[in-house]
């Protein structure tokens, strides 16, 4: 009988190496499929975080939209304060909150486009609401500011409506 256990136990030479090969295979292919599943993970974590700071952007350019026509309005009702209250308290306390908005806004990373009169005029931050089709040039400048514009983050979120004339 220990004959036939000793049979029983031993195996060809060659099966013990075509084991070892097969076995070096299959940890080679799971190595492969577990890399794979990483870079995928890896992957899809960049893809979050990246639409998670799109969305954030995008909720807080939206936010900061709805606040500009605020800001629009105010520099209107200063920009026509009557000459006989500009002394008054009240009117001069409402004159800052502009500048006060402005300051807010920048720590958000909101800055106002310059469109001030001689300004080269710059289709990628102003949009031309006039122009004077008679004017001569070879450069186009802003002459009047008619709405301010905003960029956020360096992107604009709303374009500085001016008149241009070419000089």
């Amino acid at each position: 009988m220990t004959e036939n256990t000793q049979n029983d136990t031993q195996q060809p030479e060659g099966t013990h190496v075509d084991n070892f090969a097969e076995l070096q295979v299959q940890i080679a292919d799971l190595t492969a499929d577990l890399q794979r599943t990483r870079a995928d993970f890896e992957n899809y974590r960049k893809r979050v975080e990246a639409e998670k700071q799109a969305a954030r952007a995008s909720g807080q350019s939206a936010a900061i939209l709805k606040l500009l026509p605020v800001i629009d309005t105010i520099d209107r009702a200063v920009a026509h304060t009557p000459e006989e209250l500009a002394d008054n308290a009240w009117v001069q306390g409402v004159g800052k909150l502009p500048k006060s908005l402005e300051k807010s806004l920048t720590t958000l990373g909101v800055e106002r486009i310059v469109a001030t009169p001689g300004t080269v005029f710059n289709p990628e931050l102003h949009e031309a609401i006039q122009f004077d089709e008679e004017a001569e040039g070879d450069k186009e400048v802003i002459i009047e500011e008619l709405q301010a514009g905003y960029l956020l983050q360096g992107a604009p979120i709303r374009h500085a409506m001016v008149k241009v004339t070419r000089q």
